[in-house]
């Protein structure tokens, strides 16, 4: 018995001074993250809301089809929002932002993110656009070379013929004459967008900012298709993921974040 309080005695006393090292221990881990604001603006007649977070030298996120910035890049937002003025637009249709009558298109999503940059009065800013969202930023850095600084696109092509094979023939077995829902507009857009006229490989040329293209090695684009997007490109360079599908930013944060941030970093 004696013995069993002895050692008892002991633990505590460990416990107490493990204790008071770790006070001792200089605080360096992350603030707590910022809330997100939500703010919106009319835009060629209809309403954009966009989330804004964080201060520094500005970066947009542009979600993917379907999504929001909040869902698109959940696992970047705390990370980015440290050293960045992050904006984050939800298209038409999409996020908080609601539909309007008449088609989808990629370059009406295009002009309605360059006008919401221009009223923000944000030229010469860092994009990030997953999927969808980076056929828009390769849209901006064509059409609006002043706003754009550098890119970095993930899951992109530039013609439906991007998309792998099974992945077409299932739009295909889908497609309606009229669609009028999001989803049915969505489904449309991805079986006849980009156009030729939006986006192509002889258009990347005149991209002059440096450009990151990510893809994953099972991506919903197929590796051959992002590789001629690369050699396209004047100023590119190429990371593709082992084991990764099309959620590359939700699948893959913690490779991601680094190589994004160094990239932007980089002077």
């Amino acid at each position: 018995m004696h013995v069993r309080q002895r050692k008892r005695g002991a633990r505590g006393a460990a416990v107490a001074a493990l204790a008071l090292w770790l006070m001792c221990i200089p605080r360096t881990g992350r603030a707590a993250p910022q809330a997100t604001e939500w703010a919106k603006a009319s835009i060629h007649g209809h309403k954009i809301y966009y989330a804004v977070r964080g201060s520094g030298p500005t970066l947009v996120l542009l979600h993917g089809g379907g999504e929001s910035g909040e869902r698109s890049f959940a696992r970047q937002l705390d990370v980015f929002s440290e050293h960045h003025h992050i904006v984050a637009p939800d298209q038409v249709g999409q996020g908080r932002t609601p539909d309007v009558r008449g088609p989808l298109s990629y370059t009406g999503m295009m002009e309605d993110t360059a006008a919401l940059l221009e009223r923000l009065k944000l030229r010469h800013v860092d994009i990030v656009g997953f999927s969808d969202g980076g056929i828009l930023a390769l849209m901006l850095a064509i059409r609006h070379p002043e706003l754009v600084r550098r890119l970095v696109i993930s899951g992109v092509n530039v013609a439906p013929e991007g998309l792998n094979p099974q992945d077409l023939e299932q739009l295909r077995a889908t497609q309606i004459s009229k669609p009028k829902t999001i989803d049915e507009k969505l489904s449309h857009l991805w079986l006849t967008s980009p156009t030729e006229a939006e986006l192509s490989l002889s258009l990347l040329a005149k991209v002059a900012q440096p450009v990151l293209v990510i893809s994953g090695d099972r991506d919903a684009i197929t590796l051959e298709h992002t590789l001629k997007i690369f050699h396209a490109l004047p100023d590119a360079e190429l990371c593709v993921l082992p084991g990764t599908d099309h959620a590359t930013f939700s699948g893959r944060a913690e490779w991601l974040n680094p190589i994004i941030s160094a990239f932007l970093d980089r002077a």
